[in-house]
């Protein structure tokens, strides 16, 4: 499914990229609330990586990486989690994620399914590598796919949904 839709690539001299990070990372604090509900439901269903892909992909790289950024440490702070030894490598995961889905979206200009799907596929692959050289212990490494899939599918329908729908 491919369809045309209204793609942004907003700068830093714009007071827009940083009220829109603001509102990605308020969305990161809540938005996580919700899925802890559901039991292990922030290692299956990963809300912050739901957040900044629909927004990088959307709003653009810059928008997205300053959420990608500020979400860890800003949840840290008011939640407790992620723990402060999984910061480094959340930050550079969810950078990672912002930087391919904004210049995806920026070099394609278009919203399809199969484009999210790899840009997905992509920043997961770039953040087990990541995981592995950080932690040395492929377990994690694993679990982001045999149990975080659900996460994955919600990702990419959840930014398909939002780029060709608002």
């Amino acid at each position: 499914m491919e369809t045309s839709a209204r793609l942004y690539s907003f700068n830093y001299s714009e007071l827009r990229t940083y009220l829109w990070s603001m509102l990605f990372v308020a969305c990161n604090i809540l938005l996580p609330q919700v899925f802890h509900l559901v039991p292990q439901g922030g290692i299956v269903f990963a809300p912050l990586s739901l957040v900044i892909l629909a927004g990088s992909y959307k709003l653009g790289w810059k928008t997205g990486l300053l959420a990608a950024v500020a979400s860890p440490l800003v949840n840290h702070l008011l939640t407790g989690m992620p723990a402060w030894g999984m910061l480094p490598l959340m930050t550079l995961k969810l950078a990672a994620l912002a930087l391919l889905a904004g210049l995806a979206a920026q070099h394609f200009k278009r919203v399809s399914l199969p484009l999210i799907v790899g840009v997905v596929l992509v920043a997961e692959l770039l953040g087990a590598l990541a995981e592995l050289l950080l932690t040395g212990g492929i377990a994690s490494t694993v679990q982001d796919f045999s149990v975080g899939y659900p996460g994955l599918l919600l990702q990419v329908a959840g930014t398909w949904i939002v780029c060709k729908y608002l």
